[in-house]
């Protein structure tokens, strides 16, 4: 059980444990007072979870194709003050979308599967979490093209090398990067990570960076600064 200011999150049944990229994009993420959000692939719920805290106004609709999961997630809504405004959905994101095609959101967020072409995991639950192939990007970019309000934005964590590829298939189907955010471990170490936000503006993109550490083991006063409404340790 991993406990926030606001709510709590039971881990069980999923092979994706809360990490840094999850709650980094869920801390980072901005948007005009969003009514409807669509997290893809919500694991634990943890980015549901603090976007409900963060938009008071939005309803949330958070879809999980691993059945464990999923259900994990689904208590973790019910036991939240949010949980009126969160709904899980069991089911892989194409079907999921196929059955609410009037659907559209002024927010879709997602911390997705991303070693593409890497070797799979010899355990089937956390190989359906962290891989994926090219093809799995390109219906995200053709189904945020689609269901993302015309003011919406989406946003994504991602590494390096998968961030240049989902860049270019948004690209193709009219969404223009909006903010780039590099995510460094320490102040003079490579970036290990991207924090990616589209919309259909065309726009020239913000570029900045943020750092985790200060030094080993010592929280950057920006990481703390971005976490202080989640976190109790800061």
């Amino acid at each position: 059980m991993f406990h926030f200011k606001q709510f709590s999150v039971d881990q069980s049944g999923c092979a994706m444990k809360i990490n840094t990229d999850g709650v980094l994009l869920g801390a980072i993420t901005q948007a005009d007072d969003p009514k409807t959000i669509l997290d893809i692939g919500t694991g634990t719920g943890v980015i549901a979870l603090m976007l409900a805290q963060k938009f008071a106004n939005a309803k949330i609709d958070a879809v999980e194709i691993d059945e464990p999961a999923a259900k994990t997630a689904g208590r973790n809504f019910q036991n939240s003050i949010f949980y009126n405004r969160l709904n899980i959905h069991f089911s892989s994101i194409r079907d999921f979308l196929d059955e609410h095609t009037e659907n559209k959101y002024d927010l879709i967020i997602s911390n997705p599967p991303f070693y593409i072409n890497s070797l799979e995991s010899p355990k089937e639950k956390k190989s359906l979490a962290k891989h994926s192939e090219v093809n799995f990007f390109d219906e995200l970019a053709k189904d945020v093209s689609f269901y993302l309000a015309d003011k919406g934005f989406c946003w994504l964590v991602l590494p390096l090398d998968t961030a240049a590829l989902v860049t270019t298939l948004m690209a193709k189907n009219d969404m223009h990067l909006q903010r780039e955010i590099s995510i460094h471990s320490y102040p003079h170490s490579a970036a290990h990570r991207v924090v990616l936000c589209f919309g259909f503006k065309d726009v020239a993109p913000e570029m900045s960076k943020l750092t985790i550490y200060k030094a080993v083991g010592i929280y950057s006063e920006e990481y703390q600064r971005l976490l202080q409404p989640y976190f109790l340790a800061f």
